[in-house]
């Protein structure tokens, strides 16, 4: 009768080998709901604090943000497509973050109609102090996960992104 355990595999030279473990489960999407509220809520926070600092209000927090990731300076009406706002709520938006330096207005074509939104570069930095605790937090949890592995959670964020802005659009 052998004595090899099988937990010592065949570099005992004798046994057979242990089966490999299972690959984890991967989360189930209340898992990822429950994770993705509690991160919205945590950012919520802080827009709504930066907001109330600022005397603004969430949705001009999101019309700065949709100006500054905007690969060319936005116009009023597409600014009210992203903000799924009326053109009415949109000046007023506007006017406010006008009125506390936080946006500019320009009219730099040919067609003097057309009006172009500039965040303006003093009030970056304002924001830029108030949500340095979210970059460094951002920056201290990236330390964490290989190149690899953010590849995939950025892609990941892109396609849900994608996904939660077809969900926004009418459908035909």
């Amino acid at each position: 009768m052998a004595s090899t355990d099988e937990r010592d595999g065949p570099e005992a030279g004798q046994g057979t080998p242990a089966a490999p473990s299972p690959a984890p489960a991967a989360p189930d999407l209340r898992a990822f709901a429950v994770q993705l509220r509690r991160m919205n809520g945590e950012i919520n926070r802080l827009v709504h604090g930066f907001a109330s600092g600022q005397g603004l209000h969430a949705t001009d927090i999101q019309a700065l943000a949709a100006i500054l990731d905007s690969e060319t300076p936005l116009t009023p009406g597409r600014l009210r497509e992203h903000l799924g706002l009326t053109s009415g709520a949109v000046t007023a938006c506007l006017d406010r973050l006008e009125n506390a330096g936080h946006i500019r207005r320009s009219r730099e074509s040919t067609d003097r109609r057309v009006v172009h939104l500039h965040y303006e570069p003093s009030a970056r930095q304002v924001a830029r102090t108030h949500f340095r605790p979210l970059a460094e937090a951002t920056e201290n949890t990236r330390s964490r996960f290989t190149d690899g592995e953010l590849a995939v959670v950025l892609r990941f964020l892109a396609d849900l992104n994608s996904e939660l802005t077809d969900v926004r659009a009418p459908r035909s």
